[in-house]
């Protein structure tokens, strides 16, 4: 209770990055699908902002709660899988510990709800081992469909257990049974939603999420594999990745026994490891990917013995150690520390002053409107901009949403177009009438640059990039 209560308090002062502004926004405009993921962490914001308001606390209210609800669900899966060794409890401290958790219990991502479904599934299936009754199937299925609806990397929950129950013998008997395929139908009926919005979009997310698997260059495959297993020790911190690998090596060792639960966790482990190894012999895999490991990596180095056991506590300190220092960054950088080694830096700072130097730098032009032509810098401004100024997002993707074209804001008036230096390319000015520079402004966090943009005066003209007015908040934020 009391970590919940500091996350609590992490989640409502700490900045928004840009990117859960931009799931703020999709909580604007909700539909059972988006470009990018499933609507989940639209509906969470929706609610949360409905109890909390629009601010930080109100958008990442559920992230803390839904951490907390998943700790019991790990805890009580381990008496359930690994009985009478406190595994549980083992697992959820570690768990908690890791980067993974500590950052995301206060910030709101798909992998949020993911990673409490997820969890829930894995608690049924315990549930089903323990007792043998067909009922948990019903739970796990419905688990399963609500982690889809949150984000496509829960697709691996389904083969996984259905290697699980082929490879089991004591589970096979279940195929005969009509709970698992009902449980099937139950993940798969609850995703329908998201099949027909990406039916009516042309395949939109599908196609962007699995656009990533075509990528291949496998002369970097040593670099991608190398920075996979490093982002996994990051987030993981050293010793709890140290005791999760032994784990999952100790699960695959259990498989000669055929156990229905370390062959569990063996499947929730392996299988989804090797995909990402796989996708990184040709691609880059973001380290928190696999984050659905996670859950039964941590119980499964809960079965360990007690020599490997005696580096949990410790391995706890040092994550929750570390964590507190983020936060401590991300809250108020007490020190100025270069980008690269401030990761709070690029997502979190110096977003209010940056706000107020377009807003000075809008007046200054005398144009009537701010646009963006980044999705998350976009959804910023809606956010701090004052709520009189219209905020346009400028991308192919705002086609796609439930807001308001731009085109009776902008045709024929000036405006102020905020374009970030790093991106390669220049705006295009076969969008607008009219595109002048006016100037550059950065962003940065005591002293350090996070980034710099370069604004322009624009005309806006029919046919251009599809633009779309941003929703806003009753009033401007501070977060």
């Amino acid at each position: 209770m009391a970590l919940t209560g500091v996350r609590l308090a992490v989640a409502a002062l700490a900045p928004l990055s840009p990117d859960e502004a931009y799931y703020w926004v999709w909580s604007k405009a909700l539909a059972a699908g988006y470009p990018d993921h499933p609507p989940m962490v639209a509906l969470w914001i929706r609610a949360g902002t409905w109890i909390a308001g629009d601010g930080a606390l109100g958008v990442r209210l559920l992230g803390p709660l839904a951490t907390a609800l998943g700790s019991v669900l790990l805890a009580r899966a381990g008496e359930d899988l690994l009985p009478g060794r406190g595994a549980g409890v083992v697992a959820a401290a570690l768990l908690n510990a890791t980067l993974l958790f500590g950052i995301g219990s206060v910030t709101m991502t798909p992998d949020t709800p993911l990673l409490l479904f997820w969890t829930a599934a894995l608690w049924a299936l315990g549930r089903l081992v323990a007792t043998g009754r067909g009922e948990w199937w019903l739970l796990a299925g419905a688990a399963a469909g609500l982690a889809l609806d949150s984000k496509y990397t829960a697709a691996l929950l389904l083969p996984c257990v259905g290697i699980w129950i082929v490879v089991v013998p004591a589970m096979r008997p279940w195929l005969r049974r009509w709970q698992p395929w009902a449980a099937g139908g139950m993940a798969l009926g609850l995703f329908v939603p998201v099949l027909v919005w990406n039916a009516d979009h042309g395949w939109v997310s599908f196609v962007r999420q699995g656009g990533r698997a075509a990528v291949w260059h496998p002369a970097r495959a040593l670099q991608f594999v190398g920075e996979f297993f490093a982002g996994q020790v990051g987030l993981l911190t050293p010793l709890i990745a140290l005791l999760t690998a032994a784990g999952i090596v100790l699960a695959v060792r259990q498989l000669r026994a055929r156990d229905p639960a370390w062959a569990l966790l063996a499947a929730l482990t392996v299988i989804p490891l090797l995909v990402f190894v796989e996708h990184a012999l040709g691609d880059r895999v973001q380290a928190n990917w696999p984050a659905v490991v996670y859950p039964a990596a941590a119980l499964a180095a809960a079965g360990l013995s007690r020599t490997w056991l005696r580096l949990v506590w410790p391995g706890v300190a040092l994550g929750l150690a570390t964590t507190a220092l983020i936060w401590m960054q991300a809250l108020a950088a007490p020190v100025a520390l270069p980008m690269r080694w401030d990761p709070t830096l690029m997502r979190l700072g110096g977003w209010p002053a940056f706000a107020a130097s377009v807003e000075a730098a809008r007046r200054e032009t005398g144009v009537g409107y701010v646009a963006a032509d980044n999705y998350g810098v976009a959804s910023m401004l809606a956010r701090l901009l004052p709520p009189e100024v219209p905020v346009l997002g400028v991308d192919p993707r705002w086609a796609m949403f439930n807001v308001p074209d731009a085109l009776p804001v902008i045709e024929g008036r000036g405006g102020l177009l905020v374009h970030s230096v790093r991106r390669e390319s220049r705006p295009d000015a076969e969008d607008w009438s009219a595109m002048t520079v006016v100037g550059t402004i950065a962003r940065e966090r005591g002293g350090v640059v996070a980034e710099e943009y370069r604004l322009y005066r624009v005309v806006g003209r029919a046919g251009g990039e599809p633009a779309a007015e941003m929703p806003r908040s009753t009033r401007s934020m501070s977060r």
